[in-house]
C-alpha cells in the first residue's frame, strides 16, 4: 500500500476519522506506526478507542489502522514450546468458546465471560484490553497468575515483555508508539494446578469491576505447592498478594488458611473511593472474593458454573472476521464506503460520521438502527456484521467498506435448510411477528436491538434455554418494560421455530 506524504487529514469536532487505512500484513502495520506515531492507532475492536477519539481524549490521533483484515491474528494454539498462544486479533468471545482455553486456562475464559456483553465481546480483543492498562480490566488478572507474556514488534524488532513488567501505571504502559502487541502467550496449567477467577461489579452484566481477582493454586496431593493471587481495581495497577501467595504454600487449603490468606490479601490492596465503591468497601471484598475463591477451589467447584454452550452471537460465523488482501484499502472523510447492506450495495463516504450506526442511519436511511447511548451499553444499535451481531456505535464506519451487513430492516428467516420449511425462508423474521403477538413492544425504540439479539441466538443455538436467552440479552437494555414479555417472544419464536422444524420434516 503506497500513502502519498502529502496526504492530510483530521478528526472534527464530532469525533469523525479523517485517515482509516486498511493493511493486509503485519510489515504494513509496522511501517504506518513508524511513520505516524502518536498520531496513528491500531484498532481492531475499537470498543475503548472510539469513544476515546469521540470525547476528544486522544486529539493528539488523526489516523487509525485497521488490522481485523490481516489473517491469522485471531487464532489460539498450543504451540511447539508447549505454550498457548494468542493473535492480536483473538476476541473475548473465541477466548470464552476455546476448548484449550476453557479445559487449559479456566480463569481466564472466566474473565472473557465477564467482558461486556456478546456483542462488545464479538468486536473486543483481549490484546485491547491488556494495552487499555485500567486496573478494571478483567483479562489482565487471570493473564498475570498464569505467568503471560506479551510480544511487541516495530520497524526495529521485536521483544518479549512479561505482563507484570508490561504495566507502568494507570493506563501507562511500556509500548513505544511504533510498536504493535504481535502476540500473548503463557504456559497452560498443569493437571495438578486449578484457577478461578472472581468478579464483583454493580450489576449482573455489562459491569466495570468493583473489584476482580484471579488464584492459582498447584497441589502436591492436598498440599499447596504454589500459590498465585493477583488483585484488579484496587491499585493504580494490578497487583500481587505476595503474602497470601507464600502463606499458603506448603499448606493445606481449609478453613483456617483459607481466612488467614484472605486477611493478607486484603492489607496489600491500596483502593481509592470512586463512584463504583469506597476504598473500605473494596479492601473488604477483597478478603470476602478470596474468601470464596479458595473455598471454590477447595471444594472442586470452579467449573461448576461454566456453561456448557456459551452465548456469542456469532450465529453461523463461527467468529472468525474474513480476511485477505481483497480488503486493502485507505480511506479519508470523502473516499466512499462500499458496503454489502441488507443485501444491497451502499457506496457512501463516511461524510463526518464517527460511527457505523450514523452511517448506516445518515447515509443508508436505515433508520431502524438506533443511538440510545453511544457507548455500547444499550444495545439498540445491535447489527450483523460479518455475520455476527455488534454494536454499530462503536465501529468505525469504515470498517464496513466490503463487509457484509445486516440491520432490522434486512433481517430475514434463516434460509439454511435445516432451519426452517422452504415456505418461511427469506420472509421477515419470525420474531418480528412474535414481539408484536406477546406485547413486547412498548415504545418500540430499543426493539430493534432486541430482535436482532434474539435472531443471531436462535441461528447459533435453535432451542436455547430460558437462560440462553437472558444472556444474549444482556447487552439490552429497555427503559419502558420488566422484560417479561421480550423473554416471552424471543421463546415464543423458538417455539414456531419448532413448529416449522416439524413441518419441515413430514413434507
Amino acid at each position: 500500500m503506497t500513502i502519498a506524504n502529502s496526504e492530510i487529514s483530521t478528526i472534527d469536532h464530532a469525533g469523525a476519522i479523517g485517515r482509516y487505512i486498511t493493511p493486509v500484513s503485519v510489515e504494513e502495520v509496522l511501517e504506518l506506526l513508524a511513520r505516524y506515531r502518536n498520531r496513528a492507532r491500531i484498532v481492531a475492536g475499537g470498543t475503548d478507542l472510539l469513544l476515546e477519539i469521540s470525547n476528544r481524549i486522544r486529539p493528539e490521533v488523526d489516523t487509525l489502522i485497521d488490522i481485523t483484515r490481516i489473517p491469522g491474528l485471531d487464532d489460539i494454539y498450543l504451540g511447539t514450546d508447549n505454550n498457548i498462544h494468542l493473535g492480536p486479533l483473538v476476541t473475548h468471545n473465541q477466548v470464552v468458546s476455546s476448548e484449550l482455553i476453557v479445559r487449559r486456562a479456566l480463569p481466564f475464559a472466566q474473565a472473557a465471560w465477564e467482558v461486556g456483553s456478546p456483542q462488545i465481546r464479538n468486536r473486543g480483543t483481549v490484546a485491547g484490553n491488556l494495552i487499555t492498562a485500567s486496573p478494571a480490566n478483567d483479562t489482565i488478572s487471570p493473564l498475570w497468575v498464569l505467568g503471560a507474556t506479551v510480544k511487541l514488534a516495530s520497524i526495529h524488532g521485536r521483544r518479549d515483555v512479561p505482563l507484570m513488567l508490561f504495566y507502568e501505571g494507570v493506563r501507562q504502559t511500556v509500548m513505544r508508539p511504533e510498536e504493535m502487541l504481535v502476540e500473548i502467550s503463557f504456559p497452560p496449567l498443569p493437571d495438578t494446578a486449578r484457577g478461578i477467577f472472581v468478579k464483583s461489579g454493580l450489576r449482573r452484566a455489562q459491569a466495570i469491576s468493583v473489584v476482580h481477582l484471579a488464584v492459582v493454586l498447584d497441589f502436591d496431593g492436598e498440599m499447596i505447592q504454589e500459590a498465585r493471587i493477583s488483585l484488579g481495581s484496587v491499585a493504580p495497577t494490578i497487583i500481587s498478594a505476595q503474602e497470601a501467595e507464600h502463606y499458603l504454600t506448603g499448606k493445606e487449603l481449609n478453613n483456617k488458611t483459607t481466612v488467614e490468606a484472605a486477611k493478607l490479601a486484603a492489607a496489600v490492596a491500596k483502593p481509592i473511593d470512586d463512584l463504583r465503591g469506597t476504598a473500605a468497601y473494596r479492601s473488604r471484598m477483597v478478603a470476602v472474593m478470596i474468601r470464596r475463591a479458595l473455598t471454590t477451589l477447595r471444594d472442586h467447584q470452579e467449573r461448576a458454573n461454566w456453561p456448557e454452550k456459551p452465548v456469542t452471537l456469532w450465529g453461523q460465523s463461527k467468529g472468525r472476521y474474513p480476511t485477505g488482501a481483497r480488503f486493502e484499502s485507505s480511506h479519508d472523510q470523502e473516499t466512499p464506503i462500499v458496503s454489502n447492506v441488507n443485501g444491497v450495495t451502499i457506496s457512501a463516504p463516511a461524510g463526518g460520521h464517527a460511527n457505523l450506526m450514523r452511517w448506516l442511519r445518515e447515509q443508508g436511511s436505515l433508520t431502524g438502527t438506533k443511538e440510545g447511548c453511544a457507548e455500547g451499553e444499550c444495545g439498540a444499535c445491535t447489527v450483523f456484521l460479518d455475520g455476527m451481531a455488534v454494536m454499530s456505535c462503536l465501529v468505525p464506519p469504515q470498517r464496513a467498506n466490503s463487509a457484509e451487513v445486516v440491520t432490522i430492516e434486512g433481517l430475514k428467516n434463516f434460509s439454511r435448510e435445516r432451519d426452517l420449511s422452504r415456505e418461511a425462508e427469506g420472509q421477515d423474521h419470525l420474531l418480528k411477528q412474535t414481539f408484536v403477538d406477546t406485547g413486547a413492544v412498548q415504545c418500540g425504540y430499543c426493539i430493534p436491538g432486541f430482535i436482532m439479539a434474539g435472531a443471531k441466538l436462535l441461528e447459533e443455538q435453535p432451542r436455547p434455554t430460558q437462560d440462553e436467552i437472558a444472556r444474549a440479552l444482556t447487552g439490552n437494555f429497555c427503559r419502558c418494560t420488566g422484560y417479561y414479555k421480550i423473554l416471552e417472544a424471543i421463546a415464543l419464536g423458538r417455539s414456531q421455530k419448532d413448529a416449522f422444524d416439524a413441518y419441515r420434516e413430514e413434507t
